[in-house]
């Protein structure tokens, strides 16, 4: 006989800023494979559910995520309508096929020189000049000024442009509805400068991304002016936000493990995407991967009715003590890492930019350790907030 969700145990409501959010997922593991969560979600708990929370039994949630909130209208509404990360079938593969073939995973391994040039150049010149912002004078620029030179976006218009991502990403899940009219102001403001590149290159095609894009789009017909800004829009957010906190997050575990930090630093090449595949496992900043129900289904033996918010958390899944050896431990020379890390998703919506975030993340580090191998934390150690993907509070180095 069938659990219902009645018989499943809640999540804490209402828990303290900064609390430690594994011993709570811990135990709830141990009382079964699925908790309850705010306004009606389903949260499954084990690695092996990936494949049946991404099975045909689910599709990815649309205009939920702002629905659930109230948000029914306007320009997070309409971004969300819009967006290749939250649409199914036909619809998705009009709105991702323009943009696979410039991220495919060859041509974004190109990019490891440029990261590695790029993290010398700003960690080169904060050696044995004191405490460093790692957030915002490494961590975020990295991504963002790669991103930009992918999309042919001048590096003048840097600042504003960071400012309008670190404002924006919230836009990606559920957000904080007091900081709602921000967000939608930054979102407003960055989609009209995105129409304007694109209008830029339609008149005066350049050799860069936007450019292909645009006659590529042109060419096939399929999208509406404001399918092709959104993707676009969303290329951005997605390749800077999540990139930089898992830089940051990943440093941050490996300085406090003193050993493991020297052994990187020995052998930055050979080590580098053990490094990065165990700070994505360890401390993830996406939090999870929501869908919908769109027929009744089991998991483990619990109903889960049609029409069910359910979401495979990552946070639960990553220290999953069937997939991982003494999973609360750091290890960069674990072995027991799945070949395809889901933190990247899976299936048709795996994520479209995995080769460049690991190219940025393993390059940058690598190059830390070689540059500046008795770097140390400053301060506190850093804090993720909650969120569906969770935003760094700060984060200081100094670089020796």
């Amino acid at each position: 006989m069938s659990m219902t969700l009645a018989d499943i145990p809640q999540l804490p409501l209402d828990l303290p800023p900064g609390t430690d959010p594994y011993p709570i997922l811990k135990d709830l593991r141990a009382k079964g494979p699925l908790a309850k969560a705010e306004m009606g979600i389903v949260i499954a708990l084990r690695q092996r559910h990936l494949d049946i929370i991404m099975s045909d039994n689910t599709r990815q949630l649309e205009t939920e995520t702002k629905v659930l909130q109230g948000i029914t209208s306007g320009p997070l509404f309409e971004f969300t309508k819009a967006a290749m990360l939250f649409a199914n079938g036909e619809e998705h593969r009009r709105r991702r096929a323009p943009v696979q073939r410039t991220f495919a995973f060859k041509l974004m391994d190109a990019m490891r020189p440029k990261a590695a040039a790029l993290a010398a150049e700003l960690v080169g010149d904060r050696v044995n000049q004191g405490p460093v912002d790692f957030v915002g004078e490494i961590a975020a620029q990295i991504p963002a000024r790669i991103i930009a030179d992918i999309l042919g976006i001048p590096r003048a218009d840097l600042p504003i442009f960071l400012q309008w991502i670190a404002d924006t990403a919230e836009a990606l899940g559920f957000i904080d509805v007091e900081r709602r009219p921000q967000i939608e102001a930054s979102l407003t403001a960055f989609a009209d400068y995105v129409t304007k590149l694109l209008e830029d290159r339609r008149r005066a095609p350049k050799d860069d991304f936007l450019s292909d894009y645009v006659a590529q789009t042109a060419r096939d017909g399929e999208l509406s002016e404001i399918e092709i800004r959104t993707q676009v829009v969303g290329l951005i957010l997605a390749g800077s936000d999540t990139t930089r906190g898992s830089l940051c997050m990943t440093l941050a575990q490996l300085l406090s493990h003193p050993s493991q930090w020297r052994a990187f630093c020995e052998d930055p090449d050979t080590l580098k995407r053990g490094v990065v595949d165990e700070g994505l496992r360890f401390e993830p900043v996406v939090t999870g991967i929501p869908r919908v129900a769109v027929k009744d289904f089991e998991v483990d033996g619990v109903l889960i009715p049609a029409g069910t918010v359910v979401s495979l958390s990552f946070l639960s899944a990553l220290r999953d003590e069937e997939v991982f050896a003494d999973p609360d431990r750091f290890d960069i020379f674990r072995k027991d890492h799945p070949r395809w890390h889901m933190i990247f998703g899976a299936g048709a919506h795996r994520c479209v930019g995995e080769a460049l975030a690991r190219a940025e993340m393993e390059e940058t580090l690598a190059t830390i350790a070689r540059l500046a191998p008795n770097t140390k934390l400053v301060g506190n150690f850093p804090i993720l907030k909650p969120g569906a993907i969770r935003q760094i509070d700060r984060m200081e180095v100094a670089f020796a």
